[in-house]
């Protein structure tokens, strides 16, 4: 707990920006990189007090109505957000859409949503403004420019606040399904603060380094509200700035002499390929005692590799901290001991298949190895359930992972029904409740959390199940020309039979004289190697075009969808059926009943 100017008790994040506002009012709050390189712009305290102020003296007619934050990361989504927690209208963090981008999920937040405005810059509001007009949907939502607000001392009227009031709205990345807006309120984020608190060990000399978009969950709960929540620095740049160049991230770490810093297991990836080993005679990276990883499957090679790779640099790999959790627990769930180095566990794969889990030699090549995402704390109880008794599972058995405590959120905004089945889980034996069903598979094992993969992800192949990420990395590893976090593994149904399809991307570098006969007999080969199944169809697809997320999770149902109906940008396609290999004619004769299908939900 935070405590404040006699010994009061912060019950809300109002109360702590508005106590280092008035007592700390100097002290750097945020800084923000340009290009990830250049400072171009900061915010103290009392600079981000008096703006979020005068925000929410524009907002403040309208307690509980919801505004869309349409910022790129930045200074200005961070006075936007506090502006609205003061004003006591909902936040509704979005990313603007792009020159030529869909407004579907756009469109399907606002309808949700039901938002009467959308916070912008004026550098964003002439790219809107015609698209706002030319979308019926849109036109009602009335656009506000934020930095053109006068920030001299507005007369604001205090909200109240408890620990029940609704703060947020974190919208789903909708990587299974269309987006859902979770339901965050105060209490939910002072829990989720101080679970991060106790976990990572943080303190006001700890550092902050972030890249990560601050409409995301892992961005916004993590490099916003945790540093303003114990009153640490953090420094920001964009999400293009890390991909354009992964160096950008690492240099920043050593330039601020960071303490934290993270992200999903790719960024580790990215930097392990992308920073060259000249690059590593000017960084120091032995500042960074806490680099958490999370959102995605956590890769014990990935570790192993950036520790070694980074190591000249002063990084430790005790320094890793893989973590587990998601928007519906408002971010952080489970986690390790910072002291302790990540626990590495092998399972032999066969039983896996049949969600048992047997401990086997990491290093056999019939394991399959995974990395543990620690233990729950703070009265927060993780328990694993059989998905289709609702009972506990047995100790060595995998199931659907359950969550209760301060952290888990209320529902789903406007979704009744899908709140009642997954927020209000009850064991079917005993009664237990409620608990948050996660979607998520894994087991304990020595009291650490290891995480198998979505529920809804799992393909069951002559009885036994098999989780797409663990092909798709068998996939991207079986040749040079395929690219990493870039491919998509799914079933379709062919003469009443589920047969196995891969969407995978090419290298850009590889596109002109790309050997299709290599490629495609590299990956059945070790596909059947591996998993001992027949791959049905590989899709090659041009580079940047596969279906993910805004926060880069591949979307393997829009990906499912758009191999039936033909929409993917192919370079070439190959079928385990030699008349079937001109592109797309491999389903000629099944693809309208399965069009139907999908269009009738049977």
């Amino acid at each position: 707990m935070i405590l404040l100017k006699n010994d009061t008790i912060a019950t809300s994040l109002l109360d702590i920006l508005s106590y280092r506002g008035q007592y700390q009012s100097n002290k750097q709050a945020y800084i923000f990189l340009q290009n990830g390189e250049t400072e171009s712009g900061s915010l103290t305290y009392g600079e981000l007090d008096r703006q979020a102020k005068a925000i929410a003296a524009h907002l403040q007619s309208m307690p509980g109505e919801r505004a869309l934050l349409l910022y790129p990361s930045g200074l200005e989504f961070i006075t936007a957000f506090f502006g609205c927690l003061y004003a006591g209208v909902i936040a509704v963090p979005v990313y603007p859409p792009r020159q030529n981008q869909k407004l579907s999920r756009l469109l399907s937040i606002v309808n949700n949503a039901q938002a009467k405005v959308a916070l912008i810059t004026t550098s964003i509001l002439a790219n809107l403004e015609k698209r706002w007009e030319e979308e019926a949907e849109l036109a009602p939502v009335k656009l506000i420019a934020t930095d053109t607000i006068e920030t001299s001392e507005p007369e604001i009227v205090p909200q109240s606040v408890t620990s029940e009031t609704l703060a947020f709205l974190q919208y789903t990345s909708g990587s299974t399904g269309t987006p859902k807006g979770v339901m965050v309120t105060h209490g939910n984020i002072i829990h989720n603060q101080q679970l991060i608190h106790q976990a990572f060990s943080h303190s006001e000399k700890s550092i902050g380094v972030g890249w990560l978009p601050l409409f995301h969950d892992m961005g916004l709960i993590g490099h916003v509200l945790q540093p303003i929540y114990l009153g640490f620095p953090s420094i920001l740049m964009s999400p293009l700035a890390f991909l354009q160049k992964p160096i950008r991230w690492l240099k920043a770490i050593s330039k601020y002499r960071a303490t934290t810093s993270g992200g999903p297991n790719f960024a580790y990836d990215l930097c392990v390929k992308k920073v060259q080993p000249e690059q590593l005679a000017h960084l120091d990276l032995s500042s960074w005692d806490l680099a958490f990883n999370g959102a995605e499957p956590i890769r014990a090679e990935t570790l192993k590799q950036f520790a070694e790779k980074f190591a000249p640099c002063g990084f430790k790999y005790r320094a890793f901290y893989p973590c587990y959790g998601m928007a519906e627990t408002t971010l952080f769930t489970t986690g390790g001991d910072k002291n302790q180095k990540p626990v590495i566990q092998g399972v032999k794969a066969q039983d896996l298949e049949q969600n048992a889990v047997i401990e086997s030699e990491i290093s056999s090549p019939l394991s399959r190895v995974f990395v543990g995402c620690g233990r729950p704390d703070m009265n927060t109880t993780v328990i694993i359930v059989n998905p289709e008794s609702l009972t506990r599972c047995e100790k060595g058995q995998v199931g659907e992972i359950w969550v209760s405590g301060g952290s888990v959120a209320s529902g789903y905004w406007n979704r009744p029904s899908a709140t009642q089945e997954t927020f209000q889980a009850e064991l079917k034996d005993t009664g237990e409740g409620p608990f948050l069903r996660t979607g998520d598979l894994g087991f304990f094992s020595n009291g650490e959390l290891f995480v198998t993969g979505r529920l809804k992800d799992v393909m069951i192949i002559r009885g036994c199940n098999h989780y797409p990420q663990d092909i798709e990395l068998t996939v991207q590893k079986s040749h040079p020309a395929l690219r990493s976090d870039c491919g998509a593994a799914f079933l379709v149904e062919v003469k009443d039979k589920e047969r196995l399809v891969i969407v995978q991307e090419v290298e850009r570098s590889y596109l002109r004289n790309l050997d299709v006969q290599e490629v495609v007999g590299n990956i059945f080969e070790a596909v059947t190697a591996e998993h001992g199944l027949q791959v049905y169809v590989t899709v090659l697809l041009k580079t940047g075009s596969i279906p993910k997320t805004s926060s880069g999770k591949i979307q393997r149902y829009t990906c499912r969808t758009a191999f039936l109906n033909g929409s993917l940008n192919v370079v070439e396609d190959w079928s385990e059926e030699p008349s079937l290999n001109a592109k797309f004619r491999y389903l000629q004769t099944e693809i309208q009943s399965l069009l139907e299908k999908v269009r009738t939900g049977k």
